[in-house]
This record gives structure tokens, sequence and C-alpha cells, in this order.
């Protein structure tokens, strides 16, 4: 289907030319963060956006409502860490309160989360997910090079009080760092109603990770077979990637992204949008559109839906980080957004 068909409908929709149709926009609100993780901090120094390369608000307010004009319903906030921008909480009020969005959600590190709990709650953001790769604190400096183990365990207990639900904890698994602490971050689901999610580690930007580190979906759900069998959860609407499973009796359950072993292209309805206005329709390729520049020259919405329509027309069948020509996507993490 070409763009101009598309454009000519009476409501465009983003439908890609596999039939696919998105309804879920993940935002980077920024690419400053106050961890270095292992897995995704570059190798050197890499600079950060000025104040004036990154999206104000009120353009990312814009071209969200002209995403949703467009089919997006399912709207997740991520950086580098998103709470550490000013004014975030304020932002969210308002995008909660576009019509036509159902869902709002963020994706946090948890470091500055216990002082934003009550105001994100008003400003109607009731889904979390929370980075946290072990439970024990000296790891998790050695993995984020910060000690704040505490302090993130204690948001994520002050965000259950507050009825935050689903709060998934995520984490990504590598051999030697914490593939130690499957079973007890699995064990977690069976005493709390907490989402754990184990995510393989995908190749992106110039973090200092190798191949050796990785640790697929398979091996990982063998090693949790001695808290019983997984058992299948149904998906629900605001489902992303991730297989659910959950252990007998468990308040909680597991899931898995398995980006690399098993990927799931082609039920993908994702874009995203990076915090300087660079549009892309796969995380896993460098291929992007840059709005930045459409907004500030002027352009009216109708440009921008056209801008929208082409890179979703663009967006792959899969992507090839599997293939041996292509091992690495070359932007950073914390610039696409996750």
């Amino acid at each position: 289907m070409k763009t101009t068909d598309i454009l000519s409908s009476p409501v465009p929709q983003l439908v890609d030319q596999y039939r696919r149709h998105l309804n879920y926009l993940r935002v980077s609100i920024t690419d400053r963060c106050d961890l270095r993780c292992l897995y995704c901090k570059p190798e050197g120094l890499i600079p950060k956006l000025t104040h004036q390369e990154i999206l104000t608000y009120e353009e990312i307010l814009r071209l969200v409502r002209i995403a949703v004009d467009m089919g997006i319903t399912k709207v997740r906030i991520t950086g580098g860490e998103p709470l550490v921008r000013q004014g975030v909480c304020g932002f969210l009020s308002q995008l909660t309160h576009i019509a036509g969005v159902t869902d709002v959600s963020l994706t946090t590190n948890g470091f500055q989360l216990g002082k934003y709990l009550h105001r994100l709650k008003d400003a109607g953001v009731h889904r979390l997910n929370i980075s946290l790769d072990t439970l024990k604190p000296e790891k998790y400096q050695k993995i984020t090079g910060i000690d704040g183990f505490k302090k993130v365990w204690a948001a994520i207990e002050l965000a259950q009080q507050l009825g935050f639900s689903p709060i998934k904890i995520n984490a990504v698994v590598l051999k030697g760092y914490n593939d130690d602490e499957l079973v007890d971050m699995a064990r977690m689901s069976i005493t709390h109603p907490f989402h754990i999610r184990f995510i393989e580690y995908m190749p992106i930007g110039t973090a200092n990770m190798r191949q050796k580190d990785y640790l697929h979906t398979s091996d990982i759900k063998q090693r949790l077979t001695e808290l019983g069998p997984l058992l299948p959860v149904k998906r629900d609407t605001h489902d992303g990637p991730a297989e659910r499973f959950r252990f007998a009796d468990a308040l909680g359950e597991v899931g898995f992204i398995s980006a690399m072993s098993s990927h799931f292209c082609d039920s993908c309805n994702r874009l995203r949008l990076s915090a300087s206005g660079k549009l892309r329709s796969c995380l896993m390729s460098d291929e992007q559109k840059d709005l930045r520049p459409l907004l500030r020259q002027g352009e009216s919405d109708e440009e921008l839906i056209r801008v929208f329509l082409a890179s979703v027309h663009a967006k792959p069948a899969r992507h090839h980080l599997t293939d041996p020509k292509q091992s690495r996507v070359n932007s950073q993490m914390s610039s696409i957004g996750g």
C-alpha cells in the first residue's frame, strides 16, 4: 500500500505494508540518566543533547495527538531516565487527558521514583515498569555504578502500597552478572503481585557486552523449573511483546522478552519517538525520520502525518540483529528510549 493511498483515506491509520496495526507509541523525553548500567552505557563519552535539541513537552503532546488520531491508544514514557527531566508530572497529567489515549505508563530505573509516586498517581499514571537487575545491593552497585538498591526497593514497596498496578520489574539477564539470581527473582512473583520480566540482552549502541554474556529465554525457563511449571497467562489488550506465565497460586507472574532468540516482529505494534524528535518504526534498526525540523518550521499536521505514514510504511518485516552482517544497532539505547 502506498503512502499516498493511505493519506487519501478519511482517517489515515498506522498500518504498515505487512498489515500490522500500530497502536503503541514509546516516547523518550530525555537522553539523560542518573545510572550508568553496564549493558547500556557506551564506551567512552557520548555528548548529551542540548536543551534546544530536545523536544519541548508541547511538541511531544502535539505529536502524540496526531498519533492518537491515527490509531495510537497506548503511550509509554521512557528516557534515559524520564524522572530526571523537570516538569515531568505536569506533562504526564496533560498526556493522560488526551482523548483517545487509553493507557499511559512509565518506564523508570526507580532511583528517583519514591519522591514522585504521589504526583504520578495524581497525574493519572497507574502502570510502572521498573528496571531492577539484581536483588543484591552490592551487585546493584556493580551493575549500575550507584549504591541505590535500598532506595529503589523502598520505592517499589511504596508503589505497591499506593495501588499502582501492574508493577513490572524488568531484569536484563546476563551470564556472570545476575543469572545466579533468576530463581530468586522469579520467586518474587509468588510472594508479591509483581510482574517479573526477564529480558534478553539486545546489542544496541556501544556498551561493552559480548555475545558470550547473553542468555536466551529457553535457558532462563529451564532454570526456573525448580519453582514448578510455568502456566500460560492469557494476553490482554495492553500487552507488549512479553510471553506471560505464572506459577501455581502466585500473586504475580513472570514474563519473557525474547527479542534475539525468538523475535516477535510479526506482531510488533510499536513506534518510537526519541527525545530529539526522531521517529523510529523498529528498535533494532537505525532507520529513522526527523520530525523536529518540521515542528520548528511550522509545518502543518498534514505534513507531520505524511512523515508518520512514511515511517510506518518503511517498517521492516523483521529485525536482522541475528544476521552475521548486522550484529549491532549503532544508536545508543538512552537516545532511542528502549
